[in-house]
């Protein structure tokens, strides 16, 4: 049969790694969407500053963990209290609309290979799209591809967003720094009292290593 022979072509096995690369990055979707990203929880109030010793020696000492205002539970370094949540969350980077959760010290790896696998989909169908593309100058082409063409240009849209937002998190996870430090600098005690610009800077490969394994 057809079937067959485009088996025996090797036909079949692109459609086959598309449709599972598909499935894949609806389940790391919902995967971060509904995980932990790392709620402070009021059991974990210990005091971790052998922890925070070893990852960020040149913190000065008279910066203390303090008490959130709304959950009442003392903040970790680098926790921030999320509004939407309601949850102070550990290594906090942002709350992404697009996964209606926070990305944070648990999720935050899953949430770049997510972006990572959700790339790939975007410019193989992208590609695609492209390729199923002939233009000419005429109103009946246009009306026999409105829809190709209105898939190509969205999936453009997303592509660029993506990309945008991958470069930038794997920039700021090679500095070991978060979004909101990023952002918010001026306004972290630990990081406006600390002599470095960074303190948690320990070099790139350090900085990945850490952050991946």
């Amino acid at each position: 049969s057809d079937l067959q022979k485009q088996e025996e072509r090797g036909e079949l096995l692109q459609p086959l790694v598309f449709i599972l690369l598909v499935l894949c990055s609806v389940l790391l979707y919902f995967t971060v969407s509904l995980m932990d990203p790392g709620f402070v929880k009021s059991e974990e109030e210990a005091d971790k500053s052998e922890e925070q010793s070893m990852v960020i020696p040149q913190v000065p000492s008279n910066i203390k963990m303090r008490r959130c205002g709304y959950c009442m539970v003392k903040q970790p370094m680098r926790a921030k209290h999320c509004q939407l949540c309601q949850h102070c969350v550990r290594r906090y980077d942002h709350h992404c609309p697009w996964i209606e959760n926070c990305v944070g010290e648990k999720n935050h790896p899953l949430f770049i290979v997510y972006l990572t696998v959700q790339l790939v989909v975007l410019l193989w169908g992208g590609h695609v799209a492209w390729s199923g593309l002939y233009f000419e100058q005429s109103w009946d082409w246009l009306q026999h591809n409105i829809f190709l063409l209105t898939s190509f240009l969205l999936i453009v849209i997303f592509t660029t967003v993506v990309l945008l937002l991958l470069i930038s998190h794997l920039y700021l996870i090679s500095c070991n720094t978060t979004t909101w430090e990023f952002m918010s600098h001026h306004r972290i005690s630990y990081l406006r009292h600390s002599e470095l610009e960074n303190p948690f800077d320990q070099g790139v490969i350090l900085n990945l290593w850490r952050f991946f394994c």
